[in-house]
């Protein structure tokens, strides 16, 4: 039933031709106004004169002033709106905990619509950029993929919920493995394996992705290779810890699966420079450092022990 009280207003209005927008600027208050995409709006904004939707739906979108009347606008907009309404959508869509779900379909239905939804991906956060990402990777377009790859999780414990759609998309294992592996891509790798240790209810968990093996193999080879940084110190020493008996185990399951690449994790973690990039991180403040000490397994890492480097032993 959600949707059909919205639907019976907008019959209503639509039916007189000489009703304007503005008549329905206060006309949502008091029934249920869903968020996302909805079947008896979709079709209420199908019955009646394009035109007059598409003017109403923007003209909502433009001067309502409360959550439920530019809600039903945006709804208007993303059912029967055109390729030109793209730049009004973004616009509302960067309020997204309310305006995402229903921003990122209509993008995803339209002509450039991922050019679109990438703009609003690199703006939006918490449950926006939820459904701005899984809209990205319904779409499964190869010109997205760079960026899934590089910047779709931006460390929100709400990531879970695409993290698995990410790798699949984006065809994770393969470039991971592959020759040509930049470090943008390899610290995300980090981020994106780090959100699977925590997924269980979410999204895909580390447990139940099918290259997890594979794809922490080659993340521990690309960070030996790159070398030390702050946040890959931070990355590494977390994924440590979730890989082990702290770890949740809904989401990752038996430890000992594990093990081999904890292991190499903590290697990383004990070397020298690794420990001398943390330890100057800490002089200065890093924030993901300072967390990472507040932690009783972070405590415990050489670099911020009383233990001196090996040169000065």
């Amino acid at each position: 039933m959600a949707g059909k009280d919205v639907a019976l207003i907008l019959d209503t209005h639509f039916a007189r031709t000489t009703a304007v927008p503005s008549e329905l600027a206060d006309a949502f208050h008091d029934v249920y106004i869903p968020i996302h995409p909805n079947e008896h709006i979709i079709a209420a904004a199908e019955r009646a004169d394009r035109e007059r939707v598409c003017e109403t739906g923007r003209w909502l979108v433009r001067h309502g002033t409360d959550r439920c009347s530019v809600t039903v606008g945006l709804a208007l907009v993303a059912a029967v709106g055109a390729v030109d309404d793209i730049p009004l959508i973004q616009t509302i869509g960067l309020l997204s905990d309310r305006f995402g779900p229903l921003a990122a379909r209509a993008l995803e239905r339209r002509p450039g619509g991922t050019e679109a939804l990438l703009w609003l991906a690199d703006r939006v956060t918490g449950w926006g950029r939820v459904y701005v990402v899984e809209a990205l990777c319904r779409l499964d377009d190869p010109v997205a993929r760079p960026w899934l790859l590089r910047r779709a999780c931006d460390g929100d414990f709400l990531n879970a919920y695409f993290v698995g759609s990410v790798a699949q998309t984006a065809g994770l294992h393969e470039v991971i493995t592959g020759p040509c592996v930049d470090a943008e891509i390899t610290d995300h790798t980090g981020r994106l394996l780090l959100v699977m240790t925590y997924s269980q209810g979410m999204g895909v968990t580390l447990a139940r992705y099918p290259h997890a093996e594979e794809v922490l193999a080659a993340h521990l080879c690309h960070l030996d290779r790159l070398g030390p940084t702050a946040s890959r110190y931070c990355l590494a020493a977390w994924l440590a810890s979730s890989l082990g008996e702290q770890g949740d185990s809904g989401s990752i399951g038996p430890v000992r699966r594990w093990q081999p690449y904890r292991d190499d994790y903590l290697a990383l973690l004990e070397r020298d420079d690794w420990c001398e990039t943390a330890r100057n991180a800490l002089a200065v403040k890093d924030p993901g450092i300072l967390r990472l000490v507040e932690t009783s397994s972070g405590r415990q890492l050489r670099a911020f022990t009383d233990r001196p480097l090996s040169g000065e032993e």
